[in-house]
């Protein structure tokens, strides 16, 4: 075997070289090297746009959603002072927020929207997400007891049509008995700055207001609708939170962000799964190519097989020189696709927005797709997965022609020369 290698690799390289007479073979092997790097290429974008869209959705629904929740079964929680205290002793809970969370109607003129109402304590708000860093026009510190300040979502904002500075109208979804009739309690709110998280889904559902000025609209006198936490492993939220609650004494409803937020994660799982058997069906065809090239050349080159194997050349070496011809067709197509797919996924964003601007269109629409722009991560194991399934169906392919080689009969090859 090791004496038969370096003639063989010697033999292949000849086969490889382009030469007038083989220029057809040659444009078809260089159309097999194209459909693999084509068909790497592809596969790595895809791959690492759904792991940087898992990635980008993880981080901004981390940054803006509770890794967890305890959250009173019929109503609100009103010892819940000594009940954070307690729970921020617990292993595995890094801090603890209160928040008072409310839907209603906001109004603007004759723009009305519902969103979500949320009241929160800035400074301990801060120790649970980074809600602070998206705020634009203001800072979380705004929101004073008594002063009536909102700060709306950026699309929220948006499809009401306010700025800073404007006034709004809070109306809470339980209204007063009155001798005239039920009367919705109405709360007018200056609107003191935006959020802008980049999640589409927050930012046009979620206005924030003080705490206190959340438990006067909504009638929860000193209760609070439930405590947030921050985890120091937010992916093992579910059992951290189960355990807090057992601590507490139970009688409590619990949730956590991948329970609110796991469709997501699981849809974008079972999407790459079926995009990569999908698209491993465009190296198939271009390993179809690889075998089409070896076998034109097999053809081709009968009268050189017969003489070989009537020189003493064993069966084994002819076979090892297809295989390596193959091979080093599927290598090579290989690692330019790895290159142009790295190249690809690294700019992906800029090529998208150039396509937008030149298109006049939008691609990607946060409405649909929760971000508004497309991020790409190709990790190692991804690429390193595609490559080795790469080379494997291109070595595959080399089989049945270098069979068909290695099994020539030089009187049968012959006996037309």
């Amino acid at each position: 075997m090791s004496m038969a290698t370096p003639f063989a690799w010697r033999l292949a390289r000849r086969y490889l070289r382009p030469k007038t007479e083989s220029g057809f073979l040659s444009f078809i092997a260089a159309v097999g090297m194209a459909g693999i790097a084509v068909g790497v290429a592809v596969l790595l974008v895809v791959l690492g746009v759904m792991n940087g869209f898992e990635s980008e959705l993880k981080d901004r629904i981390l940054a803006v959603a509770s890794h967890a929740t305890i959250t009173g079964l019929d109503g609100p929680l009103m010892d819940w002072r000594p009940l954070s205290e307690s729970a921020r002793r617990e292993p595995g809970v890094v801090a603890v927020a209160p928040y008072v969370e409310e839907r209603a109607l906001i109004a603007h003129g004759r723009a009305v929207s519902g969103a979500l109402v949320r009241g929160i304590d800035p400074s301990l708000e801060r120790s649970v997400s980074t809600l602070d860093r998206d705020v634009r026009g203001a800072s979380l510190a705004v929101l004073e007891p008594g002063q009536y300040r909102v700060l709306l979502g950026k699309s929220l904002a948006a499809d009401l049509g306010v700025r800073i500075g404007d006034r709004i109208v809070i109306a809470a979804p339980h209204g007063v008995a009155t001798p005239a009739g039920v009367v919705p309690r109405l709360r007018r709110f200056t609107v003191a700055g935006t959020v802008d998280s980049g999640l589409y889904e927050f930012d046009h559902n979620v206005a924030l207001v003080a705490r206190e000025d959340a438990a006067r609209l909504f009638r929860t006198g000193e209760g609070v609708t439930g405590l947030r936490l921050r985890l120091a492993d937010p992916f093992a939220a579910g059992r951290i939170v189960r355990q807090v609650a057992v601590d507490l004494g139970g009688g409590f409803y619990i949730s956590d962000w991948t329970r609110e937020h796991g469709n997501f994660f699981r849809s974008i799982a079972t999407t790459k799964s079926i995009m990569f058997v999908l698209l491993l069906l465009v190296m198939a065809v271009a390993a179809f190519n690889i075998v089409a090239t070896l076998t034109l050349l097999v053809r081709e080159k009968r009268s050189d097989i017969a003489i070989l194997r009537t020189m003493g050349v064993p069966p084994r070496t002819l076979l090892i020189t297809f295989v390596l011809q193959g091979t080093v067709i599927g290598c090579v197509g290989t690692a330019l696709g790895l290159g142009l797919g790295l190249l690809v996924a690294a700019n992906l964003a800029g090529l998208v927005h150039g396509i937008e601007a030149l298109l006049h269109t939008t691609l990607i629409d946060p409405r649909i797709y929760l971000l508004d722009e497309l991020p790409a991560r190709v990790t190692v194991g991804d690429a390193v997965r595609v490559c080795v399934t790469a080379v494997l169906l291109s070595i595959l392919s080399t089989l049945p022609p270098a069979a068909t080689a290695a099994h020539t009969q030089p009187a049968e090859a012959l006996r037309h020369d």
